[in-house]
């Protein structure tokens, strides 16, 4: 038997638009760049993570001692979410001696988290 809540989080009718199936299967992305897409947002969704990609988007480039700091998190901890994000092409490193300094690898990055603190800002809208 189903329920009111099946309708609307489905079709009461089933009929596929073949026409529109074909648009937007033609403009998939390729399988290799849905999977790098969901490593992306896979890393943005740890809290840690996210925390210090914040970090970078208000404050540009900064150490590790810094982004720990503003983060609230260890060094350690903050220099193995580094590796990881760096390794994803989020952030890029940049030495200076004995120091590394990261920031943000490129405009995509930062639209993307402009984008999602928006999104995350509103609410009820189209709901």
């Amino acid at each position: 038997m189903s329920s009111a809540s099946d309708v609307v989080d489905g079709c009461a009718v089933r009929v596929v638009d073949r026409e529109k199936v074909a648009l937007v299967t033609a403009a998939m992305p390729e399988t290799d760049t849905v999977t790098d897409l969901a490593h992306v947002f896979g890393l943005l969704s740890d809290p840690g993570r996210l925390r210090i990609i914040v970090a970078l988007l208000e404050g540009g480039e900064m150490c590790v001692c810094d982004i720990a700091a503003a983060c609230g998190h260890s060094e350690s901890g903050v220099s193995h979410a580094l590796r990881l994000l760096r390794a994803h092409r989020v952030v890029r490193v940049r030495r200076a001696g004995r120091m590394a300094y990261y920031r943000l690898d490129d405009s995509h990055v930062r639209l993307l988290l402009d984008l999602a603190l928006a999104h995350a800002g509103h609410r009820g809208e189209g709901s």
